[in-house]
């Protein structure tokens, strides 16, 4: 119970379990080899793709997330069964950022460059075993707060269990890929070809910050923008950002 009007401490969440430690091997052979699966043989293709020819720099800023927070916690108490997660709400961000940013939801065509009227999110997702696929939520631009929470719960559920049709792990023309429900702050992502760019998304975390001349617990999350420099320049990649943060700063612009 709380005494004098004090906030009630949040709970103390337990420590994820280590795996299971091998017992060390000193007999037999030195190391074994595994051919590649399908998946990796064709995340190795793409990555040459991609990292070898594409000229990539990268872009980062910080987000508080104090109100994205409430929203969350607002949503989810108005329905439960929605489980609004912060992933949602960034994805659901960058759809609305990406219609105000053309330039950004833009591939390298050879010879062009396409400018994308319409926003197909890819969302990377880990596989058992270790890959990683790409569902992608169509016209996201075009789908409320909730939709594109529980579009995205089942498409990467159903990526997990390779239960995906082939047309819904392509056509996207921007991926966000998040990493911060493993404690990563942040990363920079490879792009996945012929989008422009990718945003990877680190940890939403508290942090100490100043306001106003004092020191203050704040709720921070690190973004960051891998920009193919054929189609998207710094000032470009820059005013995504800066849009992005002023969105989820202020996600009264995530109207349902």
């Amino acid at each position: 119970m709380a005494h004098g009007g004090g906030a009630v401490p949040s709970p103390v969440r337990a420590p994820a379990p280590l795996p299971p430690r091998p017992a060390p091997s000193l007999t037999g052979p030195e190391f074994f080899d595994e051919p590649l699966s399908a998946m990796r043989k064709t995340i190795a293709t793409r990555l040459v793709q991609s990292k070898a020819p594409v000229p990539h720099f990268y872009l980062t800023i910080e987000v508080d997330m104090k109100r994205a927070k409430e929203l969350r916690e607002s949503a989810n108490l108005l329905d439960p069964e929605l489980k609004l997660s912060y992933n949602d709400i960034i994805l659901k961000a960058c759809a609305t950022t990406l219609r105000r940013h053309l330039q950004v939801n833009a591939s390298f065509q050879g010879e062009s460059i396409r400018f994308h009227n319409r926003v197909h999110l890819g969302m990377a997702v880990s596989t058992e075993g270790g890959g990683l696929i790409t569902p992608v939520i169509r016209n996201a631009d075009a789908k409320s707060l909730p939709e594109i929470s529980r579009e995205a719960k089942d498409l990467a559920a159903r990526a997990r269990s390779r239960k995906l049709a082939p047309e819904e792990f392509v056509g996207s023309t921007f991926s966000v890929s998040n990493l911060g429900m493993m404690g990563i702050e942040e990363f920079s992502a490879v792009i996945n070809p012929p989008e422009g760019a990718i945003l990877a998304v680190g940890a939403v975390a508290e942090k100490p910050v100043v306001r106003e001349g004092r020191v203050e617990v704040g709720l921070r999350c690190r973004l960051t923008l891998s920009c193919d420099h054929r189609v998207v320049d710094g000032a470009m990649g820059a005013k995504f950002l800066e849009t992005l943060k002023q969105t989820l700063e202020n996600p009264v612009y995530l109207a349902f």
